[in-house]
């Protein structure tokens, strides 16, 4: 049950009724409001009313009244008051008592009705009544009808209709029913209806005009009627002048339907703009317009907060039919059959022609048959079933037929109910009397006709039958004609069909000149016939006060208008019965010459001008400057003095000057002449306050440099720079020229801009000049790039060059920034401006690569950096190597060995030295470097080796020139048997390290050693590698001296174009690029030192696929079963047979299909085969590299023959394994140690088999190392190398396959502190590395 609402109090204590009013009369409708002073707002369908001449509103108090003046048809609508949030509807309906049919017609077209010569006839019209709910709204314009005659109009001689007269019908009421011409004006449209769907009236179109106050259009759209297929543009136009952009334009039919939306073949919307005028111009093209296109239209402009609207209608018509002549006399019908209402004229023939479509409506029926037979309730339906109109009228005539039923005594046969004759023609009437001795006689209009000289009337007699004769007929013949025998009475109407008058000579086209007389002529085929005059479609009638005249002689008409003028172009046409002829006239003005044209004329500032002209009427005319008139004053005056005209301007002015034009009256011709007022140019240059005129701007603004000028005409005005002349083509520097001053106009100036500037104004009275000096002052230009010429552990000196160009000003001091090399983020480390050229920077990190830049300051600003610095690191040395050893000793040298440094620092270390240095009594000859060697001799002596080697640096000998990256290092070309020190430094950026002392000396002298050959546990076996595989063994030995390496196979020395073989002092290589099957053997391998040696020896095996088997057979078949048996083949690989593989194959379809893998027998039973099938077999062989590359089949195939009924296996639905994604474990949130790898392990189920995403705070993880991810049957894993706290966070897992998609996820806990240099080495942002520093000290804050 719907819940109870609140009823809003109404705003209204009297509210407007509907009434019903008159066309033409006063509509009046009256509110009352509960407050005073209320806003209240009146609407007609919706759309607000604002008052005019059709609305008047007025308000006094709580009293609200609208009036509707001179109500028409287009007024009848919904009309609504609304104050506040109330609104009441009312209506407004239009009522026609004059129009108001006596009973319903469903029909047009009225059926004739005979009437006497002499009567008079109207044709009356009727408003059917208003369409029930079911019916169609193109009913709610109400059609025209004839109605039976309830006025009479004369008819004379000629056919011409004379004004109406009331005559009602003997016996019957009249209607007072008005004709067409006497209805009201909003009641007339198209001859076959009151009013037209669509049109409206006068006062609604103004209306429209006095509700819509424009803001925006300066043009709106028009109201139109067009024609079914014809072409219609609405425009509608904006004033742009205060408009910033273009405004939005949208046109809609009728409230809400957007027509943007409907643009195609017949509507197209375009938009134009006029630059010049500064107007946009939005038109609607209708094309080839349909019958559902009318109706009311809307167009609407915005423009921010502006709005404008205008409502238009469009009235679309059928399209009018072919013109077809009017016979006038043939338009008018009788109707009746001699009654008592014969007489009475039809006028329906007038009405406009329509085409009505030919049904076919089968064999002819008799309507008055059907009317003599039916029941009075059927009567309405017969009429509309077949068309008939005046249903009324025949109703009457079947009335009184019924009652003349009854059987003449007087007549056999009496006369046809009517008769129709040319015009000049014969007729002869007929009645058959029953009594031929009965007293006859004839009448004519009631008067009896008598017999006549001249043969018109003619009595004849043959028999029973009595016949009246009418010679020659004319007009006055068309008549009701009665014929008396006794007391009874019978009668016809007899109509008389006049000939169609055409014109037998047509109208010529005329061009005359105004003031002049011309005449029109035309001929027609017959004397004295009606004859109509017509210009531009409105029919000319002679009167007192009509500038024409029409004349008519026998057969020809003429009209004359005298005098002439241009209003009297038109066209022209006569109309008759028979036809109509057109012809165009033209009426133009007398040309007119010019005797002494007007001349330009150029006068200095203050002089008189004066303009003279000379033409060949004697006609007034207007004076005109710049298209304005010029009126005349105390400085301006104007003469006219016969066919001159002249104009003085005295003292003239700059605002003198300007296209002066006369234009005499009535004509379009014009005079015209230019007038130049000039005065010297002339540069003012009083507001630059300077001596020198100089103008300072900073670089990089804009300067606008307006130099007011003046001069008339508007002086040129030519900028230059130099030789160079500056032009408005819109460059960084230009200038532009305006009527009162000129503007050098520089963008974002530069410092190359300075320099002086010249400006030179002329015109054709003069010249001047001045010169300007531009001085642009700017930050200074950056200076080079520093140079690092010191470097500490925290700190460097850096040294740097002014810059070579100071801005225009002189340098105030310096700023100096740092950063890390790989960071983007700038650090000033002054902030006071140093005056020096050289800075000492500290603070910095070891190990850090650090960039300095400088910048220049000024007091216009700051320069732009400097390059930065070559890339330096604050560095210090390493500690010295350790563990130094002899690793080698030769007769020429000696291998020594260390390990690197304790602490190596964050420089790094590039390499090592090693030096030596010679123990006494081992000093070699003269020739030696001796000389350069320090001299051990003894023991205390060696122990203060290193204050000997402090204060003699150079008595060491460096043993490898370029520093080694290795800890081991063979010094050569030693004296034998001398004795030497060794040390060792290690070398980093910041420099050498401090020595590392070998404790003793060292013997140079080589120990001999037994050969050994330390062979590998896995060559102690078989080696065995398929064919085209590489073989690479390496066998270490040891020896000294260095042995003698010796290969042999199968004990034939190895080829070494087959087997490549390389040694070294402690191992040697064996190395085949791709194995072959040849390869195979025993290696022997023989390690010699002097006579000593010592042998090894290697197996190497190369196998490859076997060969297929050999003749494999069908051995017998019975029952499902197939015994089959083969041979070994004959190639096995160099490997052993491990299996076999059979096959079988169907023969119909020849598809192999596996029976058994890895048979190790050569023999086999084949079970479960198809009976009825025919089978071959084929077998592969088998060993450690794979199968064989063919098989060998069976040449016949196994028949398995039908037994009993035969076996079909079920049919089973294939299993659907699809499921959407499943983790079947979960992630389990856990706590990681930092610095120890970490992994996160979920399992997951799908099919197809999902995709697996990996998210770290809902962020993807793609393309780090420092996460792998693994996905091995369904087990999904995420491992994090050596995790830190900062990558703690919620992890995720994400499952995704084309069924679904699942989500899982955990949260990962990182313990274990870790310092701010170690999540800086391995590569984390200093801003993500800051918040978690910040957060580790929120967290102890909290635990304390």
């Amino acid at each position: 049950m719907p819940e109870p609402t609140t009823k809003t109090a109404s705003a209204f204590t009297k509210v407007p009724k509907s009434i019903e009013v008159t066309v033409g009369s006063v509509a009046e409708f009256s509110a009352e409001t509960a407050k005073v002073g209320a806003d209240v707002k009146w609407q007609k369908d919706g759309e607000d009313i604002q008052s005019g001449e059709k609305y008047t509103i007025r308000a006094k108090d709580t009293q609200h009244t609208l009036t509707v003046n001179e109500v028409t048809p287009n007024d009848e609508a919904v009309y609504s008051v609304i104050c506040g949030t109330s609104k009441i509807h009312f209506d407004l309906k239009i009522f026609h008592p004059e129009l108001t049919a006596p009973s319903p017609i469903p029909k047009e077209l009225t059926a004739p009705s005979p009437i006497p010569k002499g009567k008079k006839k109207s044709e009356s019209v009727v408003i059917l009544p208003p369409p029930s709910s079911g019916e169609k709204e193109e009913d709610d314009s109400r059609k025209m009808m004839p109605t039976p005659p309830q006025e009479e109009m004369e008819v004379n001689e000629s056919g011409n209709i004379s004004s109406p007269s009331p005559h009602p019908e003997d016996g019957e009421e009249g209607s007072g029913l008005p004709t067409d011409d006497s209805l009201p004006d909003s009641a007339k449209g198209r001859k076959d209806s009151v009013w037209s769907v669509g049109e409206g009236s006068t006062d609604e179109i103004d209306k429209h005009d006095e509700s819509q106050r424009s803001t925006l259009f300066i043009e709106k759209p028009q109201s139109t009627v067009i024609n079914v297929g014809g072409d219609v543009i609405f425009t509608a136009k904006v004033e742009a002048k205060d408009l910033l952009r273009k405004p939005t334009v949208k046109w809609f039919k009728g409230k809400w339907m957007d027509l943007a939306s409907k643009a195609g073949k017949h509507l197209q919307l375009k938009e134009l703009y006029d630059r010049n005028a500064k107007i946009f111009t939005f038109e609607m093209h209708i094309i080839k317009a349909k019958e559902n296109y009318g109706g009311n239209y809307r167009c609407e402009v915005t423009y921010k907060d502006k709005f404008d609207s205008c409502t238009f209608d469009l009235e679309v018509l059928e399209s009018p039919a072919t013109p077809q002549p009017i016979d006038i006399r043939s338009a008018f019908k009788r109707s009746g059959e001699g009654q008592d209402d014969a007489g009475e004229l039809d006028f329906s023939g007038l009405l406009k022609h329509r085409e009505v479509k030919q049904e076919d409506t089968g064999p002819d029926i008799d309507v008055w048959e059907l009317l003599k037979a039916a029941q009075p309730s059927e009567y309405e339906k017969i009429a509309f079933q077949y068309g008939i109109t005046d249903l009324r009228g025949m109703l009457k005539r079947l009335k009184r037929i019924k009652r003349e039923e009854k059987k003449s005594a007087a007549f056999a046969k009496v006369l046809d109910p009517a008769y129709q004759v040319d015009k000049g023609g014969r007729i002869k009437l007929i009645v058959d009397l029953a009594d031929p001795t009965v007293d006859l006689k004839w009448y004519k209009n009631g008067q009896e006709i008598r017999p006549s000289t001249n043969r018109k009337f003619i009595f004849e007699h043959k028999g029973t039958q009595r016949m009246l004769v009418i010679n020659n007929c004319t007009l006055n013949d068309d008549a009701a004609y009665q014929v008396r025998a006794g007391d009874e009475k019978c009668q016809t109407e007899l109509f008389v069909r006049e000939l169609p008058v055409t014109i037998t000579k047509e109208l010529q086209d005329t061009s005359t000149y105004v003031g002049e007389r011309f005449e029109l002529e035309c001929e027609v085929s017959e004397e004295g016939a009606n004859v109509k005059w017509f210009k531009n479609g409105v029919e000319l009638e002679n009167g007192v006060r009509a500038r024409h005249r029409i004349k008519e002689d026998g057969l020809k008409h003429y009209l004359y208008i005298d005098d002439a003028t241009k209003a009297d172009s038109g066209t022209y046409s006569v109309m008759t019965t028979g036809g109509t002829s057109k012809a165009e006239i033209k009426v133009d003005l007398r040309p007119l010459r010019i005797i002494q044209p007007l001349t330009d004329m150029t006068v200095k500032l203050g002089d008189e001008i004066n303009l003279k002209c000379e033409i060949s009427e004697n006609i007034s005319g207007r004076w005109y400057k710049n298209a304005q008139i010029i009126q005349s004053s105390d400085r301006v005056k104007m003469y006219h003095k016969g066919r001159i005209h002249r104009l003085i301007i005295m003292n003239s002015l700059v605002d003198d000057e300007g296209d002066y034009t006369f234009v005499p009256e009535a004509y379009a011709i014009t005079l015209s002449a230019k007038v130049h007022v000039i005065d010297p140019p002339k540069i003012h240059l009083d507001f630059l306050k300077s001596v020198d005129y100089t103008v300072t701007v900073v670089s990089g603004n804009k300067l606008r440099l307006e130099i007011p000028v003046s001069g008339e005409p508007a002086p040129k005005v030519v900028w230059k720079r130099g030789d160079k002349v500056i032009t408005d083509s819109g460059g960084r520097i230009r200038a532009e020229s305006h009527p009162d001053h000129s503007s050098l106009i520089i963008d974002c100036a530069e410092r190359d801009d300075s320099g002086n500037y010249s400006i030179m104004v002329m015109n054709e009275a003069g010249l001047d000049s001045a010169v300007i000096k531009i001085k642009v002052v700017d930050v200074p230009d950056p200076p080079e790039a520093p140079l690092v010429t010191e470097v500490g552990e925290d700190w460097c000196i850096m040294n740097w060059e002014p810059p070579k160009y100071d801005g225009g000003s002189p340098i105030l001091g310096y700023f100096i920034e740092r950063k890390k090399k790989q960071s983007s983020r700038w650090m000033r480390l002054n902030f006071d401006l140093c005056r020096e050229h050289t800075f000492e920077p500290k603070k910095m990190i070891e190990g850090v690569a650090y960039e300095v830049r400088v910048f220049a300051v000024n007091a216009i600003g700051t320069s732009k950096p400097s390059m930065p610095s070559k890339a330096f690191i604050p560095l210090a040395v390493t500690s010295e190597p350790t563990l130094l050893a002899v690793d080698d000793v030769t007769d020429t040298t000696v291998t020594m060995k260390w390990r690197p440094p304790d602490h190596i620092g964050a420089a790094g270390l590039d390499g090592y030295v090693i030096e030596y240095c010679f123990e006494a009594g081992t000093v070699p000859d003269s020739d030696s470097d001796s000389a350069w060697t320090p001299i051990i001799t003894d023991a205390a002596q060696f122990r203060n080796l290193g204050a000997l080697t402090d204060s003699n640096e150079e008595r060491w000998t460096v043993a490898n020139p370029d520093l080694t990256d290795k800890t081991r290092f063979t010094i050569p070309n030693l004296p034998t048997g001398a004795k030497i020190f060794v040390r060792v430094k290690a070398v980093n950026a910041a420099g050498a390290s401090s020595p590392r002392l070998h404790p003793q000396p060292i013997l140079v002298k080589e120990v001999v050693e037994p050969p050994k050959i330390r062979l590998p546990r896995h060559l102690k076996q078989t080696y065995i590698r398929r064919v085209g595989e590489t073989v690479n063994l390496v066998i270490p030995f040891q020896g000294k001296p260095r042995p003698k390496v010796i290969w042999k196979k199968d004990g034939v020395l190895v080829d070494v174009s087959q087997v490549s073989i390389r040694n070294s002092e402690c191992d040697t290589i064996i190395f085949i690029r791709k194995a072959a099957r040849g390869h195979s053997g025993k290696y022997e391998l023989t390690v010699q030192v002097d006579t000593l040696e010592d042998k090894a020896t290697i197996d190497i095996q190369i196998v490859d696929r076997p060969g297929p088997p050999q003749v494999v057979q069908i051995v017998q078949v019975w029952g499902e079963n197939a015994a089959l048996e083969w041979k070994p083949p004959k190639d096995n690989g160099n490997a052993a047979i491990t299996g076999y593989t059979i096959q079988k194959a169907d023969k119909k379809t020849m598809e192999w299909f596996t029976v058994i893998e890895h048979y190790q027998r050569t023999s086999i039973t084949i079970p479960d085969l198809i009976i009825g099938n025919e089978y071959y077999f084929r077998a592969f062989s088998e060993n450690m590299c794979g199968l064989s590359e063919n098989a060998t089949v069976t040449k016949n195939c196994a028949k398995i023959e039908k037994e009993g009924t035969p076996y079909k296996n079920p049919i089973y639905k294939e299993f659907d394994f699809s499921e959407a994604p499943q983790f079947t474990h979960p992630l389990i949130s856990t706590i990681a140690v930092a610095g120890y790898n970490a992994t996160l392990n979920c399992s997951v189920r799908g099919n197809p088999k999902p995709k697996i995403y990996w998210f770290k705070n809902r962020v993807l993880i793609t393309d780090d190392p420092r996460y792998r991810t693994f996905n091995s049957q369904g087990v999904c894993t995420l491992e994090i190398r050596k995790p830190s706290p900062y990558d703690g966070g919620i992890y995720s897992c994400k499952a995704e396959n084309d069924l679904g998609s699942t989500e899982v996820e955990c949260k990962l806990e990182v313990k274990g502190g870790i310092t701010y240099y170690e999540l800086l080495m391995q590569g984390v942002p200093e801003s993500a590395i800051q918040s978690y520093m910040r957060g580790i000290k929120v967290n102890e804050t909290e635990k304390k």
